[in-house]
């Protein structure tokens, strides 16, 4: 495996060394963060005949989850080449409307025991393969709230975590950070996934090791939330997400009242899902994340649901529109990376 990523002194590691080495941004220091994007559809499939053909493919009629992932992987160097470090994906992916509470597909990596899905795990070894080949990293997430009750009993749960924790291990892949669960201080089904119980779970990760190697893990919390002190106190980096109203000062707070937490042990702080954008300004969520040293996540639903975003299949992978050129072209100047102009797809029109 030829990519590492490490946590010291409060600074992502890559191969032993700060990510974006020496990089300062209008005098705010950039080394040490890691920039991300929400990719959470990256192995999504729907085992529900009935929502299945919402995700139809425009040019053949049908759903096809290995193009899904083929598209995913193929589109990774032009997120690298435009500074892009990370990015977060999900065994049980995000809604694929983008928002709403009911969530009639079936998308999960895991059987109703807890077991695993050979296929998605496939998917997933050729994200990871793709990232590792990259040095990207990539930000796995186990449960989401839509998708959490297909899970059947508290003890398939646990048996999810262990599965899971275990797979990752063994592929031996060292560029992978954990999130247990999307948002755990909202709608989920199973008590033990909540925010006043999931610090469990982070520790259970922490515990399982293989060849007194661990995987990196914590939990994040939904829109302009505050992580709890039990999660906080465990958590290897702090997740936190910037949707909810736009205020780029609630932003500056967020982060200020996580270091003022009595538990906050000096973890870096990652944003890894902010649906604001308004890149041209000079204050902004993203702007005001990085001006407190923090890491901030792109998350793009898309303006009409389908092929414009990244969250809502059948997904473009490509940097193909003009939000998704304006969150990269800034990324490029945060960052110092030069445009790739062969990366660049064309706008689809």
């Amino acid at each position: 495996m030829n990519t590492v990523v490490a946590i010291s002194d409060g600074k992502f590691l890559i191969n032993g060394v700060p990510t974006y080495p020496g990089r300062t941004y209008n005098g705010h220091l950039v080394e040490g963060l890691l920039m991300n994007s929400r990719m959470v559809q990256a192995v999504f499939d729907d085992e529900n005949p009935e929502t299945r053909v919402n995700w139809s493919y425009p040019d053949t009629g049908v759903w096809d989850p290995e193009r899904n992932t083929d598209e995913f992987v193929g589109a990774m160097k032009s997120w690298r080449d435009s500074g892009l470090l990370a990015f977060t994906v999900n065994f049980q992916g995000g809604n694929p409307r983008g928002y709403g509470e009911r969530q009639p597909w079936h998308n999960s990596a895991f059987n109703p025991d807890g077991s695993m899905k050979a296929a998605y795990l496939r998917r997933m070894r050729r994200v990871l393969d793709e990232a590792d080949k990259l040095g990207m990293v990539v930000i796995v997430g186990y449960f989401y709230f839509g998708q959490d009750w297909r899970l059947l009993g508290e003890e398939a749960v646990k048996r999810a975590v262990v599965n899971a924790t275990e797979w990752l291990l063994e592929s031996g892949h060292r560029n992978v950070l954990v999130e247990i669960n999307n948002e755990c201080d909202i709608r989920y089904t199973h008590r033990i996934l909540k925010a006043p119980h999931v610090h469990g779970f982070i520790e259970e990760v922490k515990a399982i090791t293989k060849s007194g190697r661990r995987l990196l893990v914590s939990a994040s919390f939904s829109g302009q939330k505050i992580p709890t002190d039990n999660v906080i106190s465990v958590s290897d980096f702090i997740l936190v997400h910037g949707n909810g109203p736009e205020n780029p000062d609630k932003i500056e707070a967020m982060v200020k009242t996580i270091r003022e937490s009595p538990k906050y042990c000096g973890q870096p702080i990652v944003f890894n899902e902010d649906d604001h954008f308004n890149f041209s300004r000079k204050r902004n969520h993203m702007m005001a994340a990085i001006e407190n040293y923090a890491s901030w996540g792109y998350f793009d639903p898309g303006v009409n649901n389908y092929w414009d975003g990244y969250q809502c299949p059948p997904v473009n992978w490509s940097i193909n529109t003009r939000r998704k050129r304006s969150f990269f072209k800034k990324l490029r100047e945060v960052t110092g990376v030069q445009p790739v102009v062969e990366n660049m797809l064309p706008q689809q029109t």
